[in-house]
Parts: structure tokens; C-alpha cells; sequence
């Protein structure tokens, strides 16, 4: 036969092991804590109520009744794809690419003023001279070194060296 189950609240608790403190840890008949309720918890209930959660805490470890789902192997899926084409790869599957490509003739500084003060045919000095390499960028990436050519009357860069790694101008 279980005892019924007792309630209390923490200053109850305090209260108890404050007492015990004082006794020197000798158990003694407690009685009514002050200010608690009439239906204060003795020795012997609190002492119950221990090896209740003692218990509790045992069973956790112990295998049990509990009941658990249904276990089964795992299934690694068919992650393979399809099989390679024998087809030779071109250019053409690159042709929506969009890369933004900048050749950099050289490099200046200027005042706001001077800037304003351009009109067509002024010259601007750059820092780079005539037959300088000149700098390929793409999407902001040195990616090159080339020399300016005129073609048909069309400026051209010949590409003299590929830059690799992350090389930074």
C-alpha cells in the first residue's frame, strides 16, 4: 500500500533541511513548519518521496517495458546518376555564360576638376607606358597579361601571359 502523495513547496524544503542542519543530520520527528500549511510533510515523507524519485531515475536506466518503434536498416539510396555522355564537349555549352571581361590600358589620378575639364580629344597620362603589357580582368579576376595590337583598324590584345592562382594586380 502506497502512501498518499504530499505536496510541498520550497520554503517547506529550506525548512526541513535547515532542522536537519541543526541536529547534526539525525533524523528527528518534525512537526508543523511555521507559517506551512496544516498538512506539512513529516521525516517519513520526505524520506518517501526520495526514494520515489530515486526510482524514477533507476528505471531510466534499466531497459524497461517501454515500448519502441519498429527498427530497420538504412537504405543508403542509388545515388550514381546517369552515365557519362561519349559526346566531345565544345565551346557551345559555355555560350550563356556572361563574364565580365575588362583590359586595363593603365592607371591614373585626377582631381574632380580635371576630370570635368575632358572633351573629346583630350589625353589623359596613364601610369603604364607604350608596349607595356596590358592587364585582363574577368568578373574583377587577373586572369592575364597581353599586348595591344591594331587589327583592321580595331584595337586587339594578344594574350603573352595566363596568370594562375589568385594572383592580385
Amino acid at each position: 500500500m502506497s502512501e498518499p502523495s504530499v505536496e510541498i513547496d520550497q520554503q517547506e524544503i529550506e525548512n526541513l533541511l535547515q532542522k536537519a542542519q541543526n541536529t547534526g543530520g539525525k533524523q528527528v520527528a518534525v512537526g508543523p513548519v511555521e507559517g506551512a500549511a496544516p498538512a506539512s510533510p513529516t521525516a517519513a515523507s520526505v524520506d518517501h518521496l526520495i526514494d520515489k524519485a530515486t526510482d524514477a531515475i533507476k528505471s531510466l536506466d534499466e531497459p524497461g517495458e517501454v515500448s519502441q518503434p519498429e527498427l530497420s536498416d538504412f537504405k543508403l539510396a542509388d545515388l550514381s546518376g546517369a552515365p557519362a555522355t561519349t559526346e566531345k564537349s565544345t565551346l557551345d555549352v559555355l555560350r550563356d555564360v556572361e563574364l565580365d571581361l575588362k583590359i586595363e590600358l593603365g592607371r591614373t589620378h585626377m582631381y574632380l576638376e580635371d576630370v570635368l575639364r575632358l572633351r573629346k580629344g583630350s589625353v589623359v597620362a596613364l601610369d603604364k607606358l607604350a608596349g607595356d603589357p596590358v592587364d585582363v580582368y574577368v568578373n574583377g579576376r587577373l586572369i592575364a597579361r597581353g599586348e595591344v595590337l591594331v587589327l583592321n583598324d580595331n584595337f586587339c590584345v594578344r594574350v603573352a601571359e595566363l596568370i594562375a592562382g589568385d594572383a592580385v594586380a
